[in-house]
């Protein structure tokens, strides 16, 4: 026997012979213990060598077992004793902290000078004025969202709970997430999964987002229905209705939450049977070109009793939302905001390409939509909402300074109410409670304390923001400009926002001299009454 076959099957001999050494002394009561471990850790060994799945434990019995228990626990050991305050996993440990510690109402202020290295390349930062500005209530910090076609607008935060569903997230979370809403006077966006009653036990404000599977008011073959949607959008609780054309996790995919995982209560809010898989196609069937979406707004606007209608979705062909802007023109019907989701947001499971390679980021996404409203003239008459990787008031501060006017959060809100980044959400094991239908997983989420810390988490976070627009002499977010954003390019310099980007001026689409070659051939390229590109001006 070589010695190679040797090393790797010792420790599995050494425990058989053991245990066999230790059958004729087994009146000696001290050797129990061993003999029942090396006799334990020798049927593991024989289970290794007959197994045909894993090929390290065939050659290495006992041992191998190891190799995939470090394995099982490696993202935790990385995450709490490996990972540095700044590594960004998919959020760093500084990030989390800052939302713990003010979602706990506990002091965010750091002693001894910043972590964070200036002199790196993509450092930001907001340059702060000689006459700071008298400190703002926080609580005033909200935009008017519905256009000339709206009959009860909304008056919205700039900082609002982004789309999760009832069903990846458990009621529990819920729960917690709207009383904190309706404590903090924000909005809590329902996600597709429908309004579920755990939304409307606390009563807080809701943006109802109507998906391709139309939970919650779908027919019984997954169509839209008309009344069923009228029944719901006309609760007072429901102060926005979101079409959502794609998420940032995984744009342009659908879904599919399989049967075994439908309970009956995710079955009666959706709308859909028990013992069947819930499907969520990768398009609409309401409508099938730009003009027939801008149709759909305007007929859900009626049916909802003319409440605030509009669409998220993650930038990805330039002309297809070009093409929405050219049915806005030709059919005069608006949506009354847009939600541009950025492919670095995401709280659901996507494949890793999807993750890793489709979409647009947030920043550009967000800054094509706003000129090319801008170039139209429509950006005064519809407002813009950006999600993606927001938790901070810098974070806030950096979108609109860019074009929105408000900003949208879910990760940032999961860990307010537990989250630990443990990134389990999709296997229902969720140590936290969060992200998990397990009854007995999310008791330990409770309710009135997680409330109770989501309140505090936007409350400290639009303070902090109001600290910040005052030590820059502004006194509402509506009056951040890029100018006022600063980003180091090099080593050696750095550049405003507004000389980093390209931003329209009004009219420039409609007139043609839209500056840059990029919009004008977008605008060219884009199409009213389809969303596949002008192919003689593509090609």
């Amino acid at each position: 026997m070589s010695l190679s076959l040797l090393s790797r099957y010792a420790f599995f001999v050494a425990c058989v012979v053991f245990t066999l050494a230790c059958i004729p002394f087994m009146h000696h009561e001290w050797l129990w213990p061993f003999a029942l471990t090396t006799g334990v850790l020798s049927v593991i060994g024989v289970f290794d060598l007959l197994q045909t799945r894993h090929a390290v434990r065939r050659n290495y019995p006992i041992l191998g077992n190891i190799r995939y228990l470090v394995e099982g626990i490696r993202p935790e050991i990385r995450q709490y004793l490996l990972e540095s305050d700044s590594d960004a996993l998919p959020f760093s440990r500084a990030q989390r902290s800052l939302v713990y510690s003010r979602a706990k109402n506990e002091t965010s202020d750091k002693p001894f000078g910043t972590l964070i290295d200036v002199y790196q390349t993509g450092f930001e930062f907001i340059g702060h004025s000689m006459r700071p500005a008298a400190l703002s209530d926080p609580s005033a910090f909200r935009v008017t969202v519905g256009g000339p076609q709206c009959r009860q607008p909304y008056s919205a935060s700039v900082f609002n709970i982004s789309a999760m569903s009832f069903g990846s997230l458990s009621a529990n979370a819920i729960r917690a997430l709207n009383q904190g809403a309706k404590l903090g006077n924000f909005a809590h966006d329902t996600g597709e999964g429908s309004i579920s009653p755990y939304h409307r036990e606390h009563g807080g404000d809701l943006t109802w987002e109507l998906g391709s599977g139309y939970f919650g008011c779908r027919t019984s073959d997954g169509h839209f229905d008309p009344e069923r949607f009228a029944k719901q959008a006309q609760d007072p609780q429901v102060r926005m209705i979101e079409i959502k054309m794609s998420q940032g996790a995984k744009p342009g995919h659908g879904g599919i939450l399989p049967k075994h995982k439908v309970t009956p209560e995710i079955a009666a809010t959706r709308g859909i049977p028990l013992g069947e898989d819930c499907v969520s196609p990768s398009r609409h069937s309401a409508f099938n070109t730009p003009l027939e979406l801008m149709q759909f707004i305007a007929q859900l606007r009626e049916l909802s009793g003319g409440k605030p209608v509009g669409f998220k979705f993650c930038l990805g062909h330039p002309w297809e939302f070009m093409g929405i802007a050219k049915a806005m023109l030709e059919t005069g019907i608006l949506p009354d905001f847009i939600v541009v989701d950025g492919k670095e947001g995401g709280t659901g499971a996507a494949p890793v390409e999807f993750t890793d390679h489709i979409g647009v980021p947030m920043r550009e996404g967000l800054l094509f939509v706003h000129n090319t409203l801008v170039g139209l003239n429509l950006r005064d008459k519809i407002k813009l909402g950006a999600s993606g990787k927001i938790v901070s008031a810098f974070d806030i501060a950096s979108v609109l300074a860019i074009g929105a006017d408000w900003a949208n959060s879910a990760r940032g809100f999961m860990f307010a109410i537990g989250c630990i980044q443990s990134q389990s959400c999709h296997t229902n094991k969720c140590p936290t409670g969060v992200a998990t239908q397990d009854a007995l997983r999310q008791r330990a989420l409770v309710v009135p304390d997680k409330a109770q810390r989501v309140f505090n988490f936007h409350r400290s976070t639009l303070k902090a923001l109001a600290e910040m627009l005052a030590a820059a002499g502004l006194e509402h977010p509506s009056q951040l400009e890029a100018k006022h954003l600063v980003r180091r390019m090099s080593a050696t310099e750095i550049k405003l926002f507004s000389q980093l980007h390209l931003f329209l001026k009004p009219g420039e689409l409609l007139t043609g001299e839209a500056g840059g070659e990029f919009y004008q051939r977008m605008w060219a390229m884009a199409r009213a009454d389809s969303f596949d590109a002008n192919e003689a001006v593509a090609a």
